[in-house]
């Protein structure tokens, strides 16, 4: 290359560093009739309501799925345990120390008695079955699947009116999903719901389930604990009246001698060993009736309590989504927040036993 050629190369490489950068081309907004939002605005409201129809479908799948599990281990672990004959003898004692040290208290035995098997209730059953699924995981499984709903529905309106989508963010930035403030973190707008993944990382939504929770929906089977009671008062009825015997059977061993004393208490636990295998299938179905009626009747309330229940959330979403574009689309049954009655159609439940 000749020094002529190299100087018009550099000049070019130096005219070429000391062109201004270009502007970024401005995209102007296209121009959204109010008659067209007033319909996107429709179709966001059609969209919540088919998205919470949606939602009950799954929320009452799942509600079934965690009775049938329930049910299962109740059959599997909890009633061969209570059954068995070591935790009978088990529970002998329990009621007997019950006895002595309950000073006149009514019922004492049988209320402890009801407090252990509660106990043993949710660590053989409830919990095990909480690792698989569990109303408190339906209740953020069920609001985050209405969202994500919405918001392919949101994607088709956009397509469908030819509103950009950004034009549809600034629109549905305005209308409230969650309003529980002051502080203001603790509302949130449509388009802050839409775009928080997960959705329980917003402030706002951790506030929503906070409320849920208070008001019932943190409790699996709320009522076991009156479910066992009657189990744990015949028990402690039967196992009280079996004291007096037991007592009288030490005696006459203590003066019968060593021997002959040994003999008759193993007689007397054999006897007690029969009686209590005659009187099993009357206990386990005592079981069976007492935890399925009751069982049944929390099942229900966690599917159906619009403010406690699995759908809480996502009725609450509904409700402020679709209450707050009342005043912009055409008045029908089910836009107004404060009229509503947002709890799902009563399932019909197949009354089941443990």
């Amino acid at each position: 290359m000749n020094l002529r050629s190299l100087i018009v190369v550099v000049l070019l490489v130096l005219a070429g560093c000391a062109t201004p950068e270009r502007a970024p081309v401005q995209v102007a907004p296209v121009f959204v009739s109010p008659s067209t939002w007033q319909q996107v605005d429709r179709e966001i409201v059609e969209a919540s309501k088919s998205a919470t129809e949606q939602t009950k479908i799954y929320a009452h799948g799942a509600m079934d799925y965690w009775r049938t599990r329930v049910y299962q281990l109740t059959e599997e672990n909890f009633i061969p345990w209570f059954s068995s004959y070591w935790t009978q003898e088990w529970i002998s004692m329990k009621v007997s120390w019950y006895t002595l040290s309950a000073q006149g208290e009514q019922d004492a035995s049988a209320k402890r008695l009801a407090a252990y098997l509660l106990e043993a209730y949710q660590e053989k059953v409830l919990a095990p079955v909480a690792v698989e699924i569990d109303p408190d995981a339906i209740l953020g499984n069920a609001a985050a699947f209405y969202v994500d709903i919405l918001k392919e529905e949101l994607q088709k309106i956009s397509k469908r009116h030819g509103v950009p989508m950004a034009q549809l963010n600034g629109r549905i930035q305005k209308i409230p999903a969650i309003a529980l403030g002051p502080p203001p973190a603790r509302n949130a707008s449509l388009y802050q719901v839409m775009r928080a993944e997960p959705l329980n990382t917003l402030p706002a939504y951790a506030a929503l389930i906070d409320k849920i929770h208070k008001a019932g929906g943190n409790k699996g089977v709320d009522s076991t604990d009156t479910a066992m009671a009657p189990v744990a008062k015949r028990a402690s009825q039967q196992i009280e009246a079996e004291m007096a015997p037991r007592g009288a059977a030490s005696a006459v061993a203590a003066a019968a001698g060593k021997l002959a004393g040994g003999l008759i208490t193993v007689g007397v636990a054999g006897i007690r060993a029969i009686i209590r295998a005659n009187d099993r299938p009357d206990s386990e179905a005592l079981i069976r009736s007492s935890l399925g009626n009751t069982f049944d009747k929390a099942w229900r309330k966690l599917l159906q309590n619009p403010t406690s229940g699995v759908m809480a959330g996502t009725l609450y979403l509904a409700a402020q989504i679709e209450g707050s574009l009342g005043d912009s689309v055409q008045p029908s049954v089910g836009l107004s927040a404060g009229t509503v009655d947002w709890s799902p159609t009563p399932a019909t439940t197949q009354q089941n036993t443990p």
